[in-house]
Parts: C-alpha cells; structure tokens; sequence
C-alpha cells in the first residue's frame, strides 16, 4: 500500500507561497480600503439617506463570495490551481480600477460593478487554501492555513490605512487612486503568478475528476452537510464567524457614536481607520508569530476552542467598554477577541482540509468560504439592529453564539478523522 502523504509535497517554492500570500493579502487590502471609504463615498455620491443602497454595497462583496467560492473550488479541482487563482486576480486588476473610475466619475452603480466582480474575483480565496493543501503535509497544514490567516490580517491593516491616508480627516473627496493602487499590486501579484508560480494539482489527478463545476447550490450543501466529519465542521464555522461578523459590523457604528445617542466613544474618522488597523495588524502578528508556532504541537480542536473561549471573554470585554467608556478596556477587549479569532479560522480550515477527499478539497473548502460569506452577511444584518436597541447587546450576543459555537467545535472535532486514516482503515 502506498503512503499518500509521504507523496506530497513537503514544501512549495518561496515563490508559490509568495503568489498565494498576495492573493488573499490583496482581497482584503481592497476590502479593508474600502470598508471604512464607502460611508464618505456614499455622502458624496448622494445615496438615499435611508442608507439602503450603501448596506446593498457593503453586501454585494461578500454575496458574490458566497455564491462564487464553490464554483472556484470545483473548477480548480478539474483544471488545476494556477488558472483559477490567475484569473482571479486578473479579475481584481480589472475592478479595482473600474472601482477608481467609479470614485472619480461619482457613479454609484459603476460602483456596484466595481464590489460585484471584486467579490467574484476574490472568491478564489478557497482555491488558495487548496494549493497550500496539495503542497504541506498533514502535520504542517495548519501552519500554512495560518499563512493565509496571516495574509488575510494585514490585508486588512493596510487597507484602512490606505483608506485615512487618502482622507486623514474624514472629509472631501477620497479620489480614485485607492482602487488604482489595489488595481496596481493586483497587477503585480498576477505577474508574479504568470513567472513563479507552478501547478500543485498533478495532471493526471486533474484529468481523472468529474466534478462540475457549478457555483453554491443547496444540493451542494446538504451533500457535505449529509458528511458527519465534513457538516459539523462547516455548522461550527457558521457560528464562530456569524458571532464575530456580529460584533465586527458593528464597532465602526459603536466608537464613532454615528447616530448613536447614547455611545460613550466619539474616535474621529482616522481613529476609525486605525483602530481598524489595529486589529488587522493583531490578528496578522497572531496568526504568523503565534499560531503557526502552535501549530503542529496542539490538535487543530483545541487550539480552535481555546480560541473560541477567549473570544467570549473579550466580548463580555467590549460589553463592559461599551458601558464605561473606557477606551484602554476597548483595546484590551479587541486585541483579546481578534487573537482569540486568529487561532479559531485557520484551525477549523485545517481540520476541513484533512477530513477531506483530496480530489475533492477545492470544492469543500469552497464552500466552507461560502458558508463564511453568509455568516458575515446574516450577522451584519442582526448586529446593526441589535446595536439601535442597545450599544452592548451585540458584545452579548456574540459571547453568547461563540459559546455555542466552543461546543459544536468540540464536538466536530472528536467525531471525525482524517481522510487518510479513514482510507487506510478500510484498505487494512
């Protein structure tokens, strides 16, 4: 009987890894660019004041993940990896400069092209995550999900900086060249893909697979959610993200005091953008000082849940910050609840990846990157409403789903094994 894993390929080129690194550092730098850019986009554009076309806006990105992620997955599992994360990234040079031209010309539904095939582009995400699949071994794969991890938390530093150095006070008009520079390192990334990058997916693999290749479906869903190892992990990813999504969408609201009469916190439009960057940064150093030194030492399970735990105490945190004013006690609270996140992703992401048909590893993790779109989506729409009843009702709201989200992490866990081992058993 031959070893499957002894086959892998222990390490990918520093090259490959690069590639991948700015591939999802760049679709959160576009995401993290805009996030806090689009309120003063939208004032200046004059969206209706109701703020429904904007909360469209914000939704479109990771809607279009949503539905797009799954199709990714399965077309890399039949054509190979290197096409499907070129043409994403071609996709994000394309729309991050039609995002430019939208900004300059004030063209609201240019805008919405722009978010749509961003999103579209941007779900290749998971096709990422299976390249570092197809080249670590089981021991190291949750050190490379913690590169992606790592990738993805300075992304989002370095957008809302990116964002406040285009208006430092949070007033005038932001120009185009946000979406300019994304389009620029876009276009530098697909370089370095097209001369550095090789296929992870052997030929002969990839021939032999009949996977179609359509995008998010339910049937899709039920199938894996059907797999006992494969469902509970993908339910446990729902909760643990739909409770930081939850508190995530809305902190921007809470420390402004944005049309909130009775916040304690009054940051300006740069203190915004760098708090924001604070947590990018945290969850970055976390996951590639921290994470990636567990990794391999401590089971995926316990490192999540131990996440998941730390969690909770830095919402109850935030609640107490949210009450007091207090912004020491904030920063304390989202250092806590952002390292607390890092630990809990690229664990779940790890586990997903071993319990998994290699053949068939783009298409669920995939939908796992769906599952983590909706879940941002349906928290962004409770926590904003929860936030107007009370400022620290979504804090207990989200300890609370991450307790139970601690749970079905646990109990994911201890159900399933590896794909491999699963395979071995039944050859002995």
């Amino acid at each position: 009987m031959s070893s499957a894993p002894a086959e892998k390929i222990e390490n990918a080129s520093r090259g490959s890894l690069a590639v991948v690194f700015l591939t999802v550092f760049i679709d959160l730098l576009g995401f993290g660019i805009v996030l806090p850019l689009l309120p003063i986009y939208a004032d200046q554009f004059g969206v209706d004041e109701h703020g429904i076309t904007l909360g469209l806006l914000m939704a479109s990105f990771s809607a279009m993940q949503f539905l797009f992620a799954p199709f990714w997955g399965r077309l890399s599992d039949r054509i190979g990896r290197r096409p499907v994360i070129m043409i994403g990234l071609l996709g994000s040079v394309i729309f991050y400069a039609i995002f430019g031209i939208a900004t300059e010309i004030e063209c609201v539904w240019l805008l919405f092209v722009a978010r749509i095939g961003a999103g579209i582009a941007g779900a290749t995400i998971s096709t990422a995550q299976a390249y570092i699949a197809d080249t670590t071994s089981l021991e190291n794969r949750p050190k490379g999900m913690a590169l992606i991890g790592m990738a993805f938390g300075l992304g989002f530093t370095f957008g809302p900086l990116v964002g406040f150095l285009a208006v430092p006070t949070g007033e005038g008009d932001p120009g185009g060249w946000p979406g300019y520079v994304a389009a620029i390192l876009s276009a530098g990334a697909l370089a370095l893909a097209w001369f550095k990058l090789p296929e992870s997916l052997p030929k002969e693999s990839a021939a032999n697979r009949e996977h179609t290749h359509r995008g998010f479906s339910l049937a899709s869903l039920g199938s894996a959610l059907k797999t006992k190892s494969i469902g509970g992990l993908l339910i446990a990813f729902f909760v643990c993200v739909f409770s930081f999504a939850n508190f995530e969408t809305t902190l921007g609201l809470m420390i402004s005091g944005s049309h909130l009469e009775n916040s304690k916190f009054h940051f300006s439009f740069g203190q915004v953008c760098l708090t924001f960057a604070f947590i990018g940064f945290t969850l970055a150093i976390v996951q590639g000082g921290i994470v990636r030194r567990l990794a391999g030492r401590i089971s995926e399970g316990s490192l999540a849940a131990g996440g998941g735990i730390a969690q909770i105490v830095g919402f109850l945190m935030i609640a107490g910050a949210a009450h007091s004013g207090s912004t020491g006690l904030l920063f304390g609270a989202l250092a806590i609840v952002v390292s607390g996140f890092a630990f809990v992703t690229p664990s779940l992401n790890s586990l997903l990846s071993r319990r998994t048909d290699p053949e068939k590893q783009g298409g669920i993790l995939g939908m796992a990157q769906s599952v983590n779109s909706m879940a941002r989506i349906v928290g962004s729409g409770l926590g904003i409403p929860l936030l107007k009843i009370s400022l620290t009702l979504p804090a207990y709201v989200a300890a609370g789903l991450m307790g139970v989200g601690v749970l079905l992490v646990i109990l994911a866990a201890r159900s399933g094994k590896d794909y491999v081992a699963e395979a071995e058993t039944e050859v002995a």
